[in-house]
């Protein structure tokens, strides 16, 4: 792939997608067209380009789904799961105890272990048991992902990367070598293709958004685009949690982080211009 189709192809992918490319990755990306070259029949990555220019939409959501990554694992960074379960779910509950009506978003979800994870601790809490109604929903740009999400069936290497045994025992049936999530847990979720970089609107208000480990591979623009799209649709007192390593404040002005909780961010009130030429700092507005 020479320098002037790469660029292409990560302009696309920009624009489309909001993924970054970097020259460093030329090899890792060429490797990633060969399954997209097959499925369509073409001879060389330098056809499979041609062909992009003509707005080809099967073939342009192709080349996103090879370029995505798709890599996770049951509860993925402890940490976040542990926060959400006793800090976020325990003030939601008694917030939300007239209604007993939770929203939750797992953005970018790959194969569906996250919101599966999700679904676990709210079983553990009985909510369903209590009347309570669980809007659970499971997003991720990449469509082969949410097929295997909805199909709930993860291979033995899947389920010992993250996931207690016993969860496992209690929360799986095996088939072969296989094993397939419960149908109480999988009725809990409703899955759907998305990106992030199309309208917000279809969304519910939501109490908590799950929006981990995808913005990183978004350009600056585009992450302050979805993190302010991410605030119309969370509640006032809603929650944020992203990756541990990934940074809000600073960002945006619309997040305060908590305290001694890595990536968990709540809204903050809207600041007014008058402080903002006051020479406030954007990264320590209060909550």
């Amino acid at each position: 792939m020479n320098q002037q189709d790469f660029a292409y192809l990560a302009d696309v992918l920009r624009r489309r997608s909001g993924l970054m490319l970097t020259e460093k990755k030329t090899h890792l990306v060429e490797s990633r067209l060969v399954p997209v070259m097959r499925r369509f029949g073409f001879r060389d990555v330098g056809s499979l380009l041609k062909e992009l220019h003509y707005g080809h939409e099967a073939l342009v959501q192709a080349v996103i789904e090879a370029m995505t990554t798709n890599d996770s694992s049951f509860f993925r960074d402890r940490k976040t799961f542990e926060e959400f379960r006793d800090i976020v779910l325990p003030t939601l509950m008694v917030d939300r105890a007239e209604s007993k009506h939770l929203r939750i978003w797992c953005a970018a979800c790959a194969a569906g272990q996250e919101p599966y994870s999700v679904a676990m601790i709210l079983e553990d809490f009985k909510l369903l048991a209590k009347g309570w109604t669980i809007t659970l929903i499971a997003t991720d740009i990449n469509s082969q992902m949410i097929t295997r999400a909805q199909e709930g069936l993860y291979s033995q290497f899947e389920v010992q990367r993250g996931l207690p045994i016993r969860r496992l025992v209690g929360n799986f049936m095996q088939e072969g070598t296989n094993w397939r999530i419960s149908d109480s847990l999988r009725r809990m979720v409703t899955f759907r293709t998305f990106n992030l970089l199309d309208s917000f609107g279809w969304l519910p208000d939501l109490d908590v958004i799950f929006c981990r480990n995808v913005l990183m591979y978004f350009d600056h623009k585009t992450r302050l685009s979805v993190f302010d799209r991410i605030g119309d649709v969370l509640a006032q007192d809603g929650a944020l949690l992203v990756g541990p390593a990934e940074l809000v404040s600073g960002l945006t002005i619309g997040y305060a982080p908590s305290e001694g909780a890595p990536g968990l961010y709540y809204k903050t009130e809207p600041v007014p211009l008058h402080r903002r030429a006051a020479g406030q700092r954007l990264d320590r507005i209060p909550a």
